[in-house]
């Protein structure tokens, strides 16, 4: 269940439900308390009752309606309520919040009695390794629920982005902007991906596997976004552990995506570049370039090159507006954009150079599928979209050869894709491995959508200059 499976009426109908469910168990517990039992049902409130009879701040009632904040201040107060009618073990707070609001019906309707205020209840005395242990349990859980639902932490390490987002800039990507995703592997060590730090060893088991659902989302993917998600092709781990990887999208379902002379179409429309896209071009020169003066650019990609003319000099990888700057030098003869000839065919091209002779700066044009596109299936649709069937839609038994697809036993004639496909190519265009060489990104591997940089460190710089302040908390275009 993804982007659209989630309506305004489904999303009422679940709010309702647990609204329902909590207001009869406060019907019962303000009962217990002292209070009028009807309060429980009036919105608003039944939470000002709450928070009296947990011993709180009457002003709490406010903090409710802060985004975020007001996750803590409900599990603060849901917690303190199982504590004023005697449940305050380890086992009672977890299941009161993995369960509520039926554990809250259990607690009310069982024989418990209200102790009085939460904050007024006379403490255990621990010592101080349980306090501790509390403490770091606290912050794992509060952490690894921020890294679930709102932001996540990432680091570019691929020079596949540049020079819009650099090797060494570490991001926040926001899970809530496109919604975020139920685990689908549970057993995992917390605040891990895939592998225990600095280790190869799994930091999860994956005999357990779980329907994987995605939460209401403030958007949805749309193009020119700056998007992380789950590596597609990596299948050594389960889809929502695979290695995180970070391109801007192109094309989203339901787009005819094309590359023509380097330069993106889709729908037939030239699309705006990026503002800092680079390329490929060759510095035509008789001398040799210090690293310093390609530094000076902004130009990390360089090697010494001979041009398809036996012309000497360099190939780099930079924007278009330094590519002009080096031609005006003195030293440098020619500055030329080098782009793969229209008839040459890369054998890695997606997806299959054998019936689409493209290569990257010559593309498609190619049609994003999207849930509900019909195929019928011939040699040509199977070489086009078969690998994607087979690897992503979760079809069942998928066997494939040139012109059958065979699905738990039966030979189809035609398929209805079950998931909408994105388009992702790196701003890097002439260094991007992207959906031109491993096809298109399913909605369930979208992890989020890159939001700032928090900070940004240069390796080859000193330890007092590795910080790049220019790029500190800026927004990502």
């Amino acid at each position: 269940m993804y982007f659209n499976d989630f309506s305004l009426t489904s999303v009422l109908v679940i709010t309702i439900s647990w609204y329902i469910l909590q207001a009869i168990a406060y019907y019962k517990f303000f009962e217990k308390a002292g209070q009028p039992g009807w309060i429980g049902l009036v919105p608003f409130y039944n939470y000002y009752t709450h928070i009296q009879i947990v011993g709180r701040p009457t002003w709490w009632v406010v903090m409710l309606l802060v985004p975020v904040i007001n996750f803590f201040v409900a599990l603060t107060i849901h917690l303190d309520l199982l504590k004023s009618f005697g449940k305050y073990t380890y086992f009672d707070q977890a299941v009161g919040v993995i369960l509520a609001p039926f554990y809250m019906l259990y607690v009310a309707f069982t024989n418990t009695e209200y102790l009085g205020k939460a904050t007024e209840m006379p403490k255990k005395k621990k010592s101080t390794s349980t306090e501790w242990f509390e403490a770091i349990v606290f912050a794992v859980f509060a952490a690894t629920f921020i890294r679930w639902v709102f932001m996540e932490a990432y680091v570019i390490p691929t020079p596949s982005m540049e020079r819009s987002l650099l090797v060494g800039d570490f991001l926040f990507v926001s899970k809530i902007e496109y919604g975020p995703r139920t685990p689908k592997t549970p057993l995992q060590i917390p605040l891990t991906h895939a592998k225990v730090w600095g280790t190869e060893i799994p930091s999860y088991l994956s005999f357990i596997q779980l329907p994987q659902w995605r939460l209401p989302a403030f958007g949805e993917v749309e193009r020119r976004d700056v998007v992380v998600f789950n590596y597609p092709p990596e299948f050594k781990h389960p889809k929502d552990l695979r290695t995180h990887y970070i391109k801007r999208c192109v094309a989203i379902p339901g787009d005819t995506v094309e590359v023509r002379a380097g330069q993106v179409f889709v729908n037939g429309e030239s699309q705006e570049n990026p503002e800092l896209m680079q390329m490929r071009y060759f510095v035509e020169t008789d001398q040799v370039i210090r690293p310093r003066v390609f530094e000076n650019y902004n130009i990390w990609e360089q090697y010494q090159s001979v041009n398809p003319e036996g012309k000497n000099g360099y190939m780099v990888l930079t924007v278009g507006e330094n590519a002009e700057k080096l031609e005006k030098l003195d030293f440098i003869k020619r500055v030329t954009l080098m782009l793969d000839d229209e008839d040459r065919v890369e054998s890695r091209i997606f997806p299959d150079a054998r019936y689409f002779p493209w290569n990257a700066d010559y593309y498609g044009p190619l049609e994003v599928p999207f849930r509900g596109m019909k195929i019928v299936l011939t040699k040509q649709t199977l070489a086009k979209y078969g690998s994607t069937i087979r690897n992503y839609e979760e079809a069942g038994d998928v066997t494939i050869s040139e012109d059958q697809l065979i699905i738990d036993g039966e030979a189809l004639t035609e398929y209805t894709f079950k998931k909408d496909y994105y388009f992702m190519m790196g701003d890097n265009r002439h260094n991007s491995e992207d959906s031109r060489y491993w096809g298109f990104v399913p909605e369930d591997f979208i992890v989020g959508e890159a939001s700032f940089i928090w900070m940004s460190l240069d390796d080859k710089e000193n330890l007092f200059s590795k910080i790049r302040w220019s790029r500190l908390f800026r927004g990502i275009e």
